[in-house]
């Protein structure tokens, strides 16, 4: 009987780690089936986002697509790369002999987030390319990138924010339409939207003082009533006014929201005199009584309350209550003295507010001494001024620094398309902004001042409520500080 041949063994030539060359795996199949069907998603979800969108919208997704493809490029033209000559672990290892491995090219990674008036680039930072090297060449990008401007600012550990602006958002007028809701926060107050369509808040937790300045009918006004139409549905607000221009509420800019003011007075200088001698008293009572009340000498340290509420005083036309008469007739000296004596008070009121929650918004067309006396004016943390005709003016709202960033001057700002914006100090940051103030129609205004006016409280009372009466006489006074 002839034995059977041994097995013969598969020539390396025809066989592999996969099996038989040539043969396909099971399995390869449901592999680039489940890549197919990831890149299908991919692009329908791409294409669902980029048709929904509006069409500035879907031109910044071009320009984000752009944005990435031309990186690499651009980055090493503008010099935004660094080499590693160091090897990698992997390098290392394949590295024979006296041979050294290529040095590495390192482009920062950057990630893209369109939005209608541009692109926010996200930047991953390297060694030696960081955000002095990219604001150094923020015109470059702003030119390779096709924007009206571009801004490089930090955002967090090895991170960069670049905003790149394809449209220019001062330019486009926008509206707001107030939800009627209690905002979640009252020690940040919306603006709007700065140059770089970004939103734009002012952080008032422990300001006592807002100067807003600016030529008549470019937008102090507006700002105020959009500011009370938003912050209205708050109980933890309680506001009072005093307006210069006119004599009764219903003749003046604030007629749709005397529903929700404890107080109102016209250009009566008497008037006005008391109104601001009441909120010192009420300054004076909040003073001796909120360590017992709120258990804190700040009542930022925990926040406006319905029982303790932020007290906005808005002086619009202010110069009408502060400004100097010169006579000696009798009712000229009565003038001078209430003027005065009118400018002591508030300057109280701003010097010592802060801590108890009284906060002081004062209006005009130019914040020059004898408008709003400096030692008023000087003392506000938060100024704003829309358009103005002289570098005099601006410098008296803004400060003297204005004159070093004539880009934010509100001297450049009279064309009727700069109505609504108002230029201001960055807080926290070094320089100037320009911000879009969102027009607020006056049915709404008027709509959610409807609708809050049960919440009108007058500050008196809710103090009285919560100390006694004895506390607040006239009288305990003299002694308090």
């Amino acid at each position: 009987m002839n034995a059977s041949p041994p097995p013969t063994a598969p020539h390396p030539a025809t066989s592999g780690v996969l099996g038989p060359i040539g043969s396909v795996p099971s399995w390869l199949p449901y592999v680039v089936g489940a890549a197919v069907l990831v890149a299908l998603a991919y692009l329908v979800v791409i294409g669902v986002r980029y048709l929904s969108a509006d069409t500035e919208t879907r031109r910044s997704i071009r320009q984000a697509a752009r944005i990435r493809r031309t990186w690499p490029r651009l980055a090493r033209n503008l010099g935004l790369v660094t080499t590693d000559r160091t090897p990698t672990f992997l390098q290392s290892l394949a590295t024979t002999g006296d041979k050294k491995p290529e040095p590495r090219t390192l482009t920062p990674k950057l990630h893209t987030k369109p939005d209608p008036y541009g692109v926010t680039v996200t930047v991953k930072t390297v060694p030696k390319i960081g955000l002095e090297e990219f604001q150094k060449r923020a015109d470059h990008l702003a030119d390779a990138w096709e924007c009206t401007r571009v801004s490089v600012n930090p955002d967090g550990p090895g991170k960069l924010r670049i905003r790149a602006v394809r449209r220019e958002p001062l330019f486009e007028p926008y509206a707001y339409t107030p939800d009627g809701k209690p905002p979640k926060d009252l020690s940040v107050w919306d603006l709007g939207i700065d140059e770089y369509a970004l939103a734009s808040v002012l952080r008032m937790s422990n300001v006592p003082g807002v100067c807003v300045a600016g030529l008549p009918g470019y937008g102090k006004t507006s700002l105020i009533n959009g500011l009370i139409s938003r912050l209205a549905p708050s109980g933890a607000v309680q506001f009072a006014v005093a307006d210069g221009k006119v004599s009764e509420a219903h003749e003046g800019d604030y007629a749709d929201v005397v529903n929700r003011l404890f107080a109102f007075v016209g250009d009566d200088l008497e008037a006005a005199n008391k109104l601001f001698d009441r909120l010192v008293k009420l300054r004076r009572r909040r003073s001796s009584s909120i360590r017992r009340v709120l258990g804190t000498a700040n009542m930022w340290a925990k926040g406006p309350s319905a029982a303790w509420p932020l007290v906005v005083l808005v002086i619009d036309e202010a110069h009408t209550y502060f400004r100097e008469y010169k006579g000696t007739d009798p009712a000229t000296k009565r003038l001078a003295g209430l003027a005065q004596e009118n400018a002591r008070l508030v300057e109280d009121l701003v010097k010592k507010g802060r801590s108890v929650g009284i906060v002081v918004v004062l209006a005009t067309q130019k914040a020059t001494g004898d408008a709003i006396p400096t030692f008023i004016r000087d003392v506000c943390p938060v100024s704003l001024s829309f358009a103005q005709k002289t570098t005099d003016a601006a410098v008296a709202a803004l400060g003297e620094d204005i004159r070093n960033w004539p880009e934010a001057n509100p001297v450049s700002m009279q064309d009727p398309g700069f109505v609504g914006v108002a230029s201001m100090v960055r807080q926290g940051q070094e320089g100037y902004t320009r911000i879009r103030i969102p027009y607020v129609e006056p049915e709404h205004v008027a709509r959610v001042a409807e609708a809050s006016a049960h919440l009108t409280a007058d500050p008196f009372e809710l103090l009285t409520l919560q100390t006694g009466p004895n506390l607040t006489k006239d009288t305990d006074l003299d002694t308090v500080a």
